[in-house]
């Protein structure tokens, strides 16, 4: 809740909860630790990065995943996660959200199941004294 040392410019949270690990966010931290040199519960020696390891990050339809600082990135693969964080590297802001697919934000990867049809103007099914 509290960090209680100094964190790096970019805090990386890497999400281990359930959903996360069954989609394999086992390999996204190791990505992590791999690529900015530093390890869970470190700083970088260049005060780059700092990682932590958390649980539910809470956007588990979307898993694996990861926080940087304000920023979600979701859907995440080993390659994707080095992309973004050589781009931080970089002084870039990656953009964040689903990063592997068309989705936009929980959708389900293969498209909309439900509220598919169109939305029906606001006089629908309103009391006509209202």
């Amino acid at each position: 809740m509290f960090n209680r040392r100094p964190m790096g410019k970019y805090h990386i949270q890497v999400c281990t909860c359930t959903p996360c690990w069954l989609r394999d966010s086992d390999s996204i931290l190791k990505t992590v630790c791999d690529v900015t040199n530093c390890t869970v519960g470190s700083n970088s020696a260049d005060n780059l990065f700092s990682i932590s390891e958390v649980e539910c990050l809470g956007a588990c339809a979307n898993a694996p995943m990861m926080q940087v600082n304000d920023d979600y990135y979701e859907d995440l693969t080993p390659e994707i996660t080095t992309s973004i964080i050589k781009g931080l590297m970089k002084g870039e802001r990656p953009p964040p959200g689903p990063q592997n697919c068309n989705r936009y934000a929980a959708e389900p990867i293969t498209g909309l199941t439900s509220l598919t049809s169109e939305v029906p103007d606001r006089s629908f099914r309103v009391r006509p004294d209202l």
